[in-house]
């Protein structure tokens, strides 16, 4: 455990004083009953989405809850894991003073926050395998960082990082330590779900765009300690999350099953995939994948990306990102879509 963690030193000023704005269904919680509602300003005719939503979303989170085994108090929902994000920085980072530090190459969004909030990104470059170096992260640490991001699987390399690793930057890190785990459930390595009692300092966001196939309904989740998630409620909007949103998050959370098959398909898809890649002469590289998609570095990334264009295939080049020079990531596709993608690489000249 972290012993040089505080959190009242983290949480900006104007926050810890700032009283949060309670709605009407903050005030008032059973709205669930048979009531006349007359305090919302609503429109009183019924069509299923005429009453705001539950701004805490107790139903959602208590499934949750039971599933992750944590608290309902531990959990933050959001508009996706960009709201999430975003709030974490505002409830933490002085703009202009204060900075955060990122391992590219990694997830966009981090740096994208930090300069919208006016946060300084100190960057400290993976090592060629995808993992990072711990020292040099250290080396980036004074009195002004505020967070650290971990995204483990990480995007756009797919590689989850060592525990041990990652578990000393938690250790010596004064600030937050988000781990971003939106892909977990295509790894073999634990979630840090597992481990949030043991660091008061960590977070740990997950989605339901990937394994839980709702990126259009955009949920985000957050898990932290009950202090975190309580400074975080104090900022967010009040109806965050709208009610066709819970509802579809709801229905395909408690579909265990159906996830947990999707999941499995897309891993037995990945791995012919694999198998197959190792069969094409252009593609020189094939990293080691923890998620639902593949990094390969090939002899020409433009050219490539071209081809498969050409041939109704839609891929990412990832070449402008740090180590990635001539990379490409393949999401892994349904069956149908991966035999259209292995009979257009052996296509290709």
């Amino acid at each position: 455990m972290s012993s040089i963690f505080n959190l009242s030193a983290l949480v900006r000023t104007n926050v810890l004083r700032l009283k949060p704005y309670s709605s009407a269904r903050d005030e008032f919680k059973d709205f669930e009953q048979e009531m006349v509602f007359l305090d919302a300003n609503e429109n009183p005719f019924e069509n299923g989405v005429n009453r705001y939503p539950d701004p805490q979303q107790r139903a959602l989170k208590k499934a949750l809850a039971e599933q992750k085994d944590v608290l309902t108090e531990n959990i933050l929902l959001g508009n996706g894991s960009d709201e999430v994000l975003d709030l974490i920085f505002r409830a933490f980072c002085e703009p202009k003073t204060d900075n955060i530090i990122t391992l590219p190459p990694t997830y966009g969004m981090y740096g994208v926050l930090s300069e919208i909030n006016a946060v300084e990104n100190r960057e400290v470059l993976l090592l060629e395998n995808f993992q990072p170096e711990v020292s040099e992260v250290i080396k980036k640490i004074d009195t002004q960082s505020k967070i650290l991001f971990i995204c483990s699987p990480n995007n756009p390399t797919a590689n989850a990082f060592d525990a041990d690793k990652i578990e000393k930057m938690i250790v010596r890190f004064p600030g937050l330590v988000v781990i971003d785990e939106a892909y977990i459930d295509f790894s073999e390595k634990e979630s840090w779900l597992a481990r949030l009692n043991d660091f008061p300092n960590l977070i740990v966001t997950q989605t339901l765009s990937k394994a839980y196939g709702m990126a259009g309904i955009r949920l985000g989740i957050c898990y932290a300690s009950a202090e975190i998630i309580a400074v975080l409620n104090k900022i967010k909007p009040p109806y965050n999350v709208n009610k066709l949103t819970q509802i579809k998050a709801m229905e395909r959370v408690l579909d265990v099953a159906g996830v947990q098959q999707e999941v499995k398909r897309i891993l037995q898809e990945r791995n012919i995939l694999l198998e197959a890649l190792k069969k094409i002469e252009f593609v020189k590289k094939i990293y080691p994948t923890d998620a639902n998609f593949v990094l390969i570095r090939v002899d020409d990334s433009a050219k490539r990306y071209t081809q498969l264009l050409e041939k109704g295939i839609v891929t990412r080049i990832r070449s402008s990102q740090p180590l990635c020079q001539n990379t490409l990531r393949i999401t892994i596709g349904t069956s149908a879509e991966n035999k259209k993608l292995i009979t257009a690489l052996n296509q290709m000249n």
